[in-house]
C-alpha cells in the first residue's frame, strides 16, 4: 500500500517548494495509484471457456498471461500443473491426455485471482473454417423450403428441436481472439440462439459424430463469406516462375492471423474446409491446388502435428460460365476446379466429400442441403479416424482397360456395391478415341466395374465422368455417396486411396 503523504513529499518538495504546485501534484499521483491495481490478474484466450469440450486422448496445452514471476496453477479431472510465468507474463502447462467424458465439471486456473470454467466435458474437438458456404447459418437452414419443412423431424426444422448437452459450439468472429474475454463465455450449448448463428454444415457433421460416437463434440467454426482462400494462409503466396507457390510465413493473411492462428495450441482432432468458390471465379486450377496443400501444412505446422486430419467438400454446382466478372470462364472451368480439389487427396490423411446431388438449382451458389454435406463430410473421419465400419466416399476413379470397344472401369470405395441411384441407365459419361473427340457413351454396371462405349468409337481411349458445371449423374455406390468427378485425359488421381 502507498503512503501518499511520504511519497508527494519525497516526490516533490525538493523540485517543488510552492505548497500549490505540491497540492496538485500530490493529487495527480494519488489518482494515479488508486487506478493502478494491486496486481495483474491471470487472463485466458477467448477459446478457453465456460462450456468447452477438450480433446480427448491428447496433451491438452492450457495458457494465457499473468503478472511475471507470479504462479499460475492449473487443475481438471484430479490433475494439477503449476508454473511461474516469465518475463513476459506468458505462461502454458499441458494436462494429461483424459478419456471422453460427458459429466460435467469444473476447470480451475489460480494465480493472483482464480477462474472457475463451468460444465467443461472431454470428446472430440473439430475447427471448421472457409467461405459463405461453411458460416452458411442454422437461421438460414431453417428456412429451406423442401417437400417435407411442414414434418417437424424434418432437418430443416433442426433447430427448434436441437438440445443436446453433448455438442458444444464456438463461434469466431472477424474480431481479433487475441483479446481476452473477462466473462469466458464462448463456448455454447448447440441450441437456441447461439445455434442460429452457427454453421449449418459444422453443426450437421457433429450431429452425425456424435449419433455414431456417443461422445462430446466441440466445434470450432471460423468462416468469411466470399473469402478466397489467400486470407487464410499462414503466409502470402510467393511464386517463382513454373515452381510451386512458396509462402512467405512472415507475412500471413489476415483472417489466419486473426481467426486460426490464435486458436492453437487448443488441442482439436482435426480441421474442417469449404471454400473455393471465390478462387473458381478467378478461373484457378493447379494454383488452388497449390495453396490449398500450403494451407494444411501450414495449419498442421501450427498445431505441431503433420498428421492432423483435414477433410474438405468439393463447390457445389454452379452456372460459372454464366458469370459477367473479370476472368472468361466455360463449362469446364469448375470440373477442371473439381480435379484440382481432388489431387489434394494425394496428401495424407485427407478426403473431399461430394456433394453432387444436393442442388436444385444450379444457379444458387449456396445449396440449402447443407444436412447433407455435413453428413458426407462425417464419413471420412468416421471411417479413417474413428474406425467406424462406413465408406467414407462415393465411387472414385483407380484405373482403365480397354476390353474390345470397350472401356472397363474399376474404383476405389465401392462400398456395398455400385448403384444408379434412380435405376436408369448411367449418365454423364463420355469417352474418345485417338482423336480426343469426345461423345456420349452408353455406361453400365458390371459387377464392381463400369463398362463404357459409344457408337462410332471403335477403340475408346479417354473416359471424362460428370464433367460439366451443372452435373447431377446417377452413378453412386450403394451406401447413398455420389461418385467424384474425374477424366483420364488430364492430371492422374489415382492414388486416393
Amino acid at each position: 500500500m502507498f503512503h501518499f503523504d511520504n511519497l508527494c513529499s519525497l516526490a516533490v518538495s525538493r523540485y517543488l517548494p510552492h505548497p500549490l504546485f505540491r497540492q496538485v501534484v500530490c493529487l495527480i499521483v494519488i489518482v494515479h495509484c488508486l487506478t493502478l491495481p494491486a496486481f495483474a490478474e491471470v487472463i485466458l484466450p477467448k477459446v478457453l471457456g465456460h462450456n468447452m469440450v477438450l480433446q480427448q486422448n491428447k496433451p491438452l496445452p492450457i495458457w494465457g498471461n499473468a503478472q511475471p514471476g507470479e504462479k499460475v496453477s492449473v487443475s481438471f479431472a484430479n490433475q494439477s500443473r503449476s508454473v511461474i510465468t516469465g518475463g513476459t507474463g506468458k505462461w502454458l502447462v499441458t494436462l494429461d491426455p483424459l478419456t471422453a467424458s460427458e459429466q460435467p465439471r469444473e476447470f480451475i486456473i489460480k494465480g493472483n485471482n482464480t477462474i472457475t470454467l463451468k460444465n467443461v466435458l472431454v470428446g472430440e474437438v473439430w475447427l471448421a473454417s472457409g467461405q459463405s458456404n461453411m458460416e452458411y447459418t442454422m437461421r438460414k437452414n431453417s428456412k429451406v423450403v423442401t417437400t417435407d419443412s411442414a414434418n417437424l423431424n424434418s432437418p430443416v426444422n433442426e433447430l427448434q428441436r436441437a438440445n443436446n448437452a453433448s455438442i458444444r459450439i464456438f463461434l469466431v468472429t472477424s474480431k481479433n481472439l487475441r483479446k481476452p474475454d473477462s466473462t469466458h463465455s464462448g463456448w455454447s450449448t448447440a441450441r437456441d440462439s447461439a445455434l442460429r448463428s452457427f454453421s449449418a454444415v459444422a453443426y450437421f457433421f457433429a450431429k452425425e459424430l456424435y449419433d455414431k460416437l456417443h461422445v462430446p463434440i466441440g466445434m470450432i467454426s471460423s468462416a468469411i463469406p466470399g473469402s478466397a482462400i489467400e486470407p487464410w494462409l499462414p503466409g502470402t503466396p510467393q511464386t517463382y516462375g513454373s515452381k510451386a507457390i512458396q509462402l512467405d510465413e512472415s507475412n500471413p493473411g489476415k483472417f489466419y492471423t486473426t481467426m486460426v492462428g490464435p486458436l492453437a495450441p487448443y488441442a482439436i482432432k482435426g480441421f474442417l474446409w469449404y471454400q473455393g468458390e471465390t478462387n473458381c471465379f478467378q478461373n484457378e486450377t493447379t494454383e488452388y491446388r497449390q495453396k490449398l496443400a500450403a494451407l494444411i501444412w501450414g495449419w498442421r505446422k501450427q498445431w505441431t502435428d503433420e498428421k492432423l486430419p483435414f477433410y474438405y467438400v468439393q463447390i457445389a454446382p454452379f452456372y460459372y460460365s454464366k458469370s459477367a466478372g473479370k476472368y472468361p470462364l466455360t463449362k469446364e472451368t469448375l470440373p477442371k476446379f473439381w480435379e484440382a480439389q481432388a489431387l489434394v487427396m494425394q496428401l495424407p490423411n485427407t478426403g473431399m466429400a461430394v456433394i453432387t446431388g444436393t442442388v436444385k438449382n444450379p444457379e444458387d451458389l449456396h445449396p440449402g442441403t447443407k444436412w447433407e454435406v455435413g453428413r458426407r463430410l462425417a464419413q471420412w473421419p468416421l471411417a479413417k479416424d474413428y474406425n467406424i465400419n462406413v465408406v467414407p466416399s462415393g465411387p472414385i476413379f483407380r484405373s482403365k482397360k480397354l476390353a474390345g470397344n470397350t472401356l472397363e472401369l474399376s474404383f476405389d470405395y465401392v462400398g456395398q456395391g455400385l448403384v444408379s441411384k434412380d435405376r436408369l441407365p448411367l449418365t454423364h459419361f463420355v469417352v474418345a478415341g485417338a482423336d480426343k473427340r469426345f461423345v456420349p457413351a452408353t455406361a453400365f454396371i458390371k459387377g464392381d466395374k463400369v463398362i463404357v462405349s459409344a457408337e462410332g468409337v471403335s477403340r475408346p481411349m479417354e473416359v471424362r465422368f460428370a464433367w460439366d458445371e451443372t452435373a447431377d449423374p446417377n452413378f453412386s455406390n450403394k451406401d447413398g455417396l455420389p461418385a467424384m468427378p474425374f477424366r483420364t485425359d488430364g492430371v492422374p488421381t489415382a492414388s486416393f486411396k
